[in-house]
């Protein structure tokens, strides 16, 4: 057969070929971001493609194969088989590794006898194992084996990086090597776009006047998005076997019109995190002046971490920082520490108080091991130098710190505790020496079920030792069981009885040097015997009301118990005893142990609960009465002092998740006082909302009994989201305690305690914010006065 001096066009037989729609990488997905020099950034979705596969796609065969050649027509110009009205060319295969060969398909082909050069025009695709190369053509020179890819290319190698470029040389094994105008999308989101680039055997990617970026470029509805930042750099070093991309010569360009300097960066492109320099920020306070802040991130393994930080300060000396976490087959544990050397100021109102240069720090650390199935050893440490620094250096704004190791057995029906702990005081006024520590508690229940009566006992074992070193130590041990049954009457009424058995016995001494005469209790060994009984009855009654189910439900309580020697007990875990909705079907309304109420009283009460789509209310409300006359140790204020108590309830209106509005309250059964006035009222969305908050407790409670405080305050915050990922956001907490309410207040009626404004803007790799707040709060070293914040993080960088 003659050589041709002209390439033939062969068209196949599309008939039966499925439908290959062409690849089509708009030039806005692969020039948006194709050079540093380019400012605009806006990528369109690139559409699947049908895979050219199956029985009716388009057949190549073996030029090797001796028993696979179809017989040949030599009156036909192409050399094709007699009938066939299909032209064929010779199988497009290249010299193939052991690992697969090249499938190859496209809408027509021309082949140029001349030059042995085959060129594969429309909806062309290559491809081999998970690699796979599309274009609009593809040129392959049977003389030299290259391969060459133009228009629309997009390319995605084993690791399912995708490439869109305009032109892509490649090898055999389908490596790209030359490439131009490109667009790689990595498998792990970034995107990386340049001028052009090599790419080497080994996968990695050389790339030169590029631009990257790992932010959404396109919003949920499908439309164009600027990123919010990107990185350009003169050159680009991809490495695909560690996920690392080297930049040179990069900065780092915000909104398309700011530009940092970044001489040197690397970053990871898998979603992993990766040693390196966090994002620094910035504030100033009252106290310490202008303050720098940045820590250095090392990622030791996949299971650890260490984060070194550094603070400086214009007033003060630097405060150095580490955070050690780790995770292990069996839990996980993490370790915080801070360090400075700074003026302290002590606390208290001492005129003569100076100031003394120290060492101050702070210790946070915490961690669990599940030694098997059921057993678990849980602790934690806090502890600082003195009571002023969490404050001043703004670590936080706790004001006991808690430091306990604890040792847990639970399984389906039994639990087991053994716990130590100890605080350190942070108040103003407190003495450290009253603050006890507990070596240790001991805690164990077992739920049974009684094979006579029905229902079910919970058995329970307990031990406390609490010590102080300038105070009262005690001693308690109690073992109790207690017997519940439920049951449900033919009527409909819900009945619960339950009974309860309890033998404890106390140890005190040092009472004496207890501040407070009523938690003290008698010197010496005591023992008490606690016997209970209840009856607990509910009648939910339902039916329909504005369009949807309301359910009232009536309750009736009795409870019986004899008088308990209760005032020659130590009280340490009973003393902050207020009647509220919570509470008021409660066995023993006194929380803890040390103190159980005691004689006989019917509770009475009512529920409602009404929903509908979109909507839900609740409501309670209820009273007790005391039958008995025996006097009790029920402080004045709480409500529950007279034979008969205070009414108490609860009220809330929810409709979906744009209101939300709760109400409790405490109402004088002689006066009609409000003893307790507090509502809350959120209005809005995640992103638009408002919520203000209001609480009176009013209750006469003795100035003595510390845990009891009245007061007033009022609760305001809000945050308002414009123009996508804009908002302006406040809030304050507004001290209303006047001496009426607690003369042990000084405050006028109305002190903002601390108050907060800013304005941030927040999306999917791009946060910052600024923030004024203003601290109404003087302790020591710790001086009112406005806090100015500066944050500033980037996402998805791999840092």
């Amino acid at each position: 057969m003659p050589p041709r001096a002209d390439p033939v066009t062969t068209p196949f037989d599309r008939t039966a070929a499925p439908d290959r729609s062409p690849v089509r990488a708009s030039l806005c997905a692969r020039h948006w971001l194709a050079a540093a020099s380019l400012g605009a950034m806006a990528v369109c979705a690139v559409p699947a493609f049908a895979q050219a596969t199956g029985p009716d796609a388009p057949q190549f065969w073996d030029e090797g194969d001796p028993d696979n050649q179809p017989e040949i027509d030599e009156n036909r110009p192409d050399g094709a088989a007699p009938g066939d009205d299909r032209w064929y060319v010779p199988a497009f295969e290249l010299d193939e590794p052991a690992d697969g060969t090249v499938g190859f398909a496209a809408d027509e082909l021309q082949y140029d006898t001349d030059q042995q050069i085959v060129t594969a025009n429309g909806n062309v695709l290559l491809r081999r194992g998970r690699q796979e190369v599309r274009a609009d053509t593809v040129e392959w020179s049977r003389a030299s084996g290259a391969i060459v890819a133009v228009g629309n290319v997009r390319s995605v190698d084993d690791g399912g990086n995708v490439l869109y470029t305009d032109r892509i040389a490649l090898t055999e094994e389908l490596r790209a090597g030359a490439l131009e105008n490109l667009l790689i999308v990595l498998g792990e989101g970034g995107r990386l776009a340049a001028r052009s680039g090599t790419r080497a055997d080994d996968g990695s990617i050389t790339l030169d006047s590029t631009n990257y970026t790992a932010c959404a470029i396109e919003t949920g509805d499908g439309c164009p998005k600027r990123p919010s930042w990107r990185i350009t750099a003169r050159q680009v070093h991809y490495d695909p076997a560690t996920q690392k991309i080297d930049f040179d010569g990069a900065r780092l360009v915000l909104f398309d019109t700011v530009a940092l300097p970044l001489p040197t960066l690397s970053i990871l492109a898998a979603d992993r995190a990766v040693s390196g320099i966090t994002s620094p920020n910035l504030r100033f306070t009252q106290s310490n002046g202008v303050q720098v802040s940045a820590a250095y991130y090392m990622r030791i393994a996949p299971n650890r971490e260490l984060t070194l930080g550094a603070n400086v300060y214009s007033d003060v000396l630097p405060m150095v920082s580490a955070r050690y976490r780790a995770l292990t087959e069996k839990g996980a544990y993490q370790v915080t520490g801070y360090a400075t050397s700074s003026s302290r100021v002590p606390v208290g109102n001492n005129p003569t108080r100076t100031e003394q240069e120290s060492f101050r720090g702070y210790l946070d650390g915490n961690g669990r091991y599940n030694l098997n199935e059921h057993l678990s050893v849980t602790g934690s440490v806090r502890v600082t130098t003195d009571r002023t620094f969490l404050r001043r250096y703004d670590i936080s704004r706790d004001d006991r710190l808690r430091s306990t190791v604890s040792l847990r057995r639970i399984d389906d029906d039994s639990f087991f505790e053994f716990t130590g702990w100890g605080a350190q005081t942070l108040r103003f006024g407190d003495d450290q020496g009253q603050v006890p520590f507990a070596l240790p508690l001991i805690d164990y229940r077992r739920r049974v079920d009684d094979p006579l009566l029905g229902g079910r006992i919970m058995l329970q074992a307990n031990s406390l030792a609490l010590v102080r070193t300038d105070g009262q130590d005690t001693q308690r041990a109690f073992a109790g069981a207690t017997w519940s049954r439920h049951a449900v009457t033919p009527w409909g009424q819900q009945v619960t009885a339950t009974a309860l058995l309890r033998g404890d016995v106390y140890h005190s001494d040092e009472n004496d040097r207890s501040t407070i005469l009523q938690y003290r209790g008698d010197p010496g060994w005591h023992g008490r015997g606690i016997a209970l009984g209840a009856v607990d009855v509910k009648w939910p009654l339902t039916g329909g009301l504005f369009g949807g189910q309301q359910v009232l439900t009536p309750r009736v309580q009795l409870v019986a118990a004899p008088q308990f020697r209760n005032s020659v007990i130590p009280n340490e875990d009973s003393r902050a005893i207020d009647l509220e909705d919570s509470n008021l079907f409660a066995l023993n309304r006194f929380p803890g142990y040390d103190r159980v109420e005691d004689g006989t009283r019917f509770t009475y009460g009512l529920d409602w609960r009404w929903t509908r789509p979109d909507w839900r209310a609740l409501a309670t409300i209820g009273q007790s009465y005391r039958i008995t006359r025996d006097d009790t140790l029920l402080p004045d204020g709480t409500g529950l002092v007279n034979r008969t108590s205070d009414v108490v309830g609860r009220a809330e209106l929810r409709f979906r998740d744009f209101v939300k509005a709760a109400y409790r309250f405490r109402i004088d059964k002689d006066n009609l006082a409000f003893r307790r006035n507090e509502w809350d009222l959120t209005v809005g969305t995640r992103e638009t909302y408002a919520e203000i908050g209001y609480l009176k407790l009013d209750r006469n409670i003795p100035v003595v009994l510390e845990d009891l405080q009245d007061r007033e305050e009022l609760r305001l915050a809000g945050r308002y989201a414009f123009a996508s990922y804009w908002s302006v956001f406040g809030s304050t907490v507004i001290n209303l305690t006047d001496q009426a309410i607690n003369p042990q207040f000084a405050s006028d009626g109305f002190e903002a305690l601390r108050t907060r404004l800013g304005v941030a803007y927040d999306d999917e790799c791009l946060q910052f914010a600024v923030t004024w707040r203003y601290d109404n709060f003087e302790s020591g070293d710790v001086q009112r006065g406005s806090t100015f914040l500066f944050d500033f993080a980037l996402r998805n960088l791999g840092l």
